[in-house]
Parts: structure tokens; C-alpha cells; sequence
């Protein structure tokens, strides 16, 4: 009797690449030259978190042809390159507003938890066959950890460029969080 359990060769394929991309999102957060600027250090932490969302997006598209996932898909590359973009443009306004020591300190602090939680629940979403529902239990955390991010960071004195993109980040990932939890369910109950 064949062990249906087993993965394909694409779920290899898919859950290899992702978890390079993982690796890469980690590496990227955690090497960031940080400097005096709140403002500043969340971008250059972001930024390679939300390309690593555009790029595990990209790979779930090579793999499902679940068509409300490669919507979710096309939205989350569409809105963080936009975001990224707008980072970009906001970089210099950040670089000039410094916050005191101790105000740098408890907001790493604070994103450091925030980074390890989610980096572990993007990690040991379970793996199988059933690669949409798999890439929804991946990028939950990811987008839940952008909120608290982004609320984080509103609750420091950022700079006034920083504050709608932020404001943006959490309305846009609540709403994808909303419907990818939406999806799974209905993949779930599909299922059963």
C-alpha cells in the first residue's frame, strides 16, 4: 500500500523554496544596520520582510491553481511593492528624526519578540500536499506579525512620513488576515 502522507515533488519543491526564502527574510531583519532612528530601523527591517512576502507569493503561484489564493497572492505583491516603494520615498524624512536610548532599546526589544514568534510560526506551519492551504498557514503569522510591527512602531515618536504607511500596514494585513483565515476555513470544511 502506497504512504499517502508522503510529499510530492512539488511540495519538495515549493516547501524548499520557501523556507530559503524564510532564511532569507530572517537574515535580512536580523543584519539590518539599525541606527538613533526608529523610523529608520523599521524600514530597513520591513523591507525585507515584505519582499520576502512578494517572493513567497511568487512561488505559491508556480504551484496552486487555487484561484482565490493566487488572487491573495497577486494582492500581496501588488500592495508590498507598492509599500516598499513608499518606504523608499519616506527613507530620508526618517533618517532625520533620532529618538533617545532608551526609547531605541524597548522598541527592539519589543520587535525582537515580535521577529522570533513569527519567524517560529512561519517555520512549523504544517507541511503536505495541500500547498494553498499550507501557503495560508505560512503567511498568517507573517502578515500577524506585520500588524504588531507596525502598531509598535506607531507607539514611538516615528516620523510624519512614516505614520500613514504604517497606518496602511495594519489596515491592509488585518484585511488579508481576514480573508486568508476566511480561505482556510472554507478549504477546511471542503476537506471534511
Amino acid at each position: 500500500m502506497k504512504n499517502t502522507c508522503l510529499l510530492s515533488e512539488d511540495s519538495k519543491t515549493y516547501l524548499c523554496c520557501f523556507y530559503q526564502l524564510l532564511d532569507e527574510m530572517i537574515q535580512g531583519m536580523t543584519t539590518a544596520c539599525l541606527s538613533q532612528s526608529i523610523s529608520h530601523n523599521f524600514i530597513v527591517q520591513m523591507t525585507p520582510h515584505h519582499r520576502a512576502a512578494i517572493q513567497m507569493s511568487n512561488n505559491i503561484l508556480r504551484f496552486s491553481e487555487n484561484q482565490a489564493v493566487r488572487r491573495t497572492a497577486q494582492r500581496i505583491i501588488d500592495e508590498h511593492t507598492l509599500g516598499i516603494g513608499q518606504m523608499e520615498k519616506a527613507m530620508t524624512a526618517c533618517n532625520q528624526l533620532t529618538n533617545p536610548h532608551a526609547d531605541l532599546r524597548l522598541y527592539q526589544r519589543r520587535m525582537d519578540l515580535i521577529y522570533r514568534e513569527m519567524y517560529a510560526q512561519m517555520g512549523s506551519a504544517p507541511e503536505s500536499n495541500a500547498r494553498s492551504a499550507v501557503f495560508l498557514r505560512q503567511m498568517l503569522p507573517h502578515c500577524q506579525g506585520a500588524v504588531r510591527m507596525a502598531e509598535t512602531a506607531l507607539k514611538y515618536d516615528v516620523s510624519t512620513e512614516l505614520v500613514p504607511i504604517l497606518r496602511s500596514i495594519v489596515g491592509q494585513q488585518r484585511r488579508n488576515i481576514s480573508q486568508m483565515r476566511s480561505l482556510l476555513n472554507r478549504m477546511e470544511c471542503q476537506r471534511a
